[in-house]
């Protein structure tokens, strides 16, 4: 009933930049927290950002005064902007939504397929 797809991932250099989007559609009335997570080889899921819809944001340790997260609700998407990439950001990152069904009322939550970040120069 709701799908995310996420998009822009990629190769980029240490010291590099890059941005990612995820958007939501299908059967939605609402949507709550947003955020990101990121599973690296041989590693489980872990978090990289959250905002809640009152734009409320938290980061893990590792990406603090490095990434930004921020949504647009207007278009249902959030976004992660990561800034000064280290070879130990290379992940899979995944785009996480939580909210409420349109028409059942009922709470979904929703993962994205996950789009690659490599980190390597």
């Amino acid at each position: 009933q709701v799908q995310l797809v996420e998009s822009g991932g990629g190769l980029v250099q240490p010291g590099g930049s890059l941005r990612l989007s995820c958007v939501a559609s299908g059967s939605i009335f609402s949507i709550d927290a947003m955020g990101w997570y990121r599973q690296a080889p041989g590693n489980q899921r872990g978090l990289a950002a959250t905002i809640t819809s009152g734009g409320v944001t938290n980061y893990a340790d590792s990406v603090k005064g490095r990434f930004t997260i921020s949504r647009d609700n207007a278009k249902n998407t959030v976004y992660l902007q990561m800034n000064n990439l280290k070879p130990e950001d290379t992940a899979v990152y995944y785009c996480n939504v939580g909210g409420v069904v349109g028409g059942t009322w009922s709470h979904f939550d929703a993962w994205g397929q996950g789009t690659l970040v490599t980190v390597s120069s």
